[in-house]
């Protein structure tokens, strides 16, 4: 699950299904999660510039073009994925439908980027919010995936800006994935992060978490 060949399949696979696009969404779509984003857009929105949000792991998710079109708020949406065939996808169907932003100043880009390697495109402080429904899920349940997944994490941390957040969407149970999150952005000389969870809500019979950490800084010292 974290190979660049497989994702590629898969998108491949799943778009030659139907003879029409179809958003494909891991777990849920931006309905059920709407109210834990909102409210970090206002936040981040205090600084009087587009808020930058990258959709880490995207897919082919209807979720950040969803945060593009209903952001009363101005948003710079990145939707990001190593997989180039998702990507291209996402570019044709948005093309296609001709999706609007509510706010005339928002904007919306789609990136080929391998989420292991996000450091390699972002600076320090570059985002106030990144949204993972599901990529570090996949990571974790890989081979070696522990390791890439904390990397990811801190990651993260650096390119937040200070109080940004990362909501990370799971079905893991807290009593594993906040002693992970916690031990993990503590890791490499960081300085802590503040983790905290909330219940999603139960979805054909599973229960998901949002798990918010948001960056005080020094992790970039």
């Amino acid at each position: 699950m974290d190979k660049k060949s497989a994702w590629d399949r898969f998108y491949s696979e799943t778009s030659s299904r139907s003879p029409s696009f179809k958003n494909f969404e891991w777990f849920f779509g931006f309905d059920a999660v709407q109210d834990f984003i909102t409210p970090l857009l206002q936040t981040a929105s205090l600084s009087r510039r587009p808020v930058q949000v990258l959709d880490m792991g995207c897919g082919t998710s209807a979720l950040g073009p969803s945060i593009y079109r209903d952001s009363a708020l101005p948003v710079r949406v990145t939707c990001a994925d190593i997989s180039p065939i998702a990507v291209r996808l996402m570019r044709e169907h948005v093309r296609a439908n001709a999706v609007r932003p509510r706010n005339a100043s928002s904007q919306m880009e789609f990136l080929e980027l391998d989420c292991t390697r996000l450091d390699s495109h972002y600076g320090p402080n570059s985002l106030d919010l990144i949204v993972d429904k599901g990529t570090t899920d996949a990571l974790l349940r890989s081979k070696e995936g522990a390791e890439k997944a904390a990397s990811v994490l801190r990651q993260c941390l650096k390119v937040l800006q200070r109080s940004g957040s990362l909501l990370q969407f799971s079905d893991e149970d807290p009593d594993a994935r906040l002693v992970w999150l916690e031990t993990a952005a503590q890791g490499q000389g960081l300085a802590a992060a503040e983790v905290g969870v909330q219940e999603v809500g139960v979805l054909r019979g599973v229960c998901y978490y949002c798990y918010q950490v948001t960056a005080h800084h020094d992790v970039n010292k």
